[in-house]
């Protein structure tokens, strides 16, 4: 089934109020998309696991794991899992890949170990919940709250797509989240370890290349 938006089916407007819409865009998601809805979060913070664990208490909540996850990362699902309840499923890359590739081919490994795992966590799902956020990079800007994907046939819903670096350092602080073992050691954007470096923003992914994103939301 092909899930669209069309005239019949009314968005959640943003507010101006980034926690507010937040928890409507998942409550939202949840009410009209009933079982149909995947969460993907990739623990290199608590926030949208936290969010749509307290909008939808018991929402499955998926980890794409690449392989290349820092041990930190697996921790910190783990304890996050642990501490709040969360209901997580992790998917995997199929077996058998070449554990080398990322050294010739990022978008082959990228592709490989989470593009077409994403494509297995979607099977079934009408709506797809990520941690999306305009602040994140120019290249996500315009990143809406919620629109149709139509390369996953999904309608995705991005509750935090206008939040701020400070918005979510507040939104923290307000609900007492741990945080990335690797963000007192410079990692602010942490994906899988050979392409991720210490910075400020997503600059330290995939350094010195012209690549910036992985292929999951382009």
């Amino acid at each position: 089934m092909v899930a669209v938006i069309t005239s019949s089916l009314t968005v959640p407007p943003e507010s101006g109020r980034p926690f507010d819409d937040a928890h409507t865009a998942v409550c939202w998601a949840h009410d009209r998309f009933a079982g149909g809805v995947c969460v993907t979060a990739s623990f290199g913070d608590a926030t949208v696991a936290h969010v749509a664990h307290t909008a939808v208490p018991g929402i499955q909540i998926t980890l794409l794991d690449t392989g290349y996850l820092f041990a930190e990362t697996e921790w910190f699902a783990d304890h996050l899992a642990d501490r709040f309840g969360l209901n997580v499923r992790v998917v995997r890359p199929k077996p058998h890949l070449d554990r080398d590739i990322w050294v010739s081919d990022t978008d082959a490994c990228c592709a490989a170990r989470k593009v077409e795992p994403l494509q297995r966590a979607l099977r079934g799902a009408t709506a797809w919940v990520t941690g999306l956020r305009r602040s994140d990079s120019p290249s996500r800007r315009s990143t809406p709250l919620v629109h149709n994907d139509l390369m996953r046939s999904v309608v995705k819903i991005n509750p935090l797509a206008g939040w701020t670096d400070n918005d979510v350092a507040d939104y923290a602080a307000e609900h007492d989240l741990p945080k990335h073992p690797l963000a007192d050691r410079g990692y602010s954007s942490i994906g899988c370890w050979p392409c991720t470096q210490p910075a400020a923003d997503r600059s330290g992914r995939w350094a010195d290349s012209s690549k910036t994103e992985c292929g999951l939301h382009l």
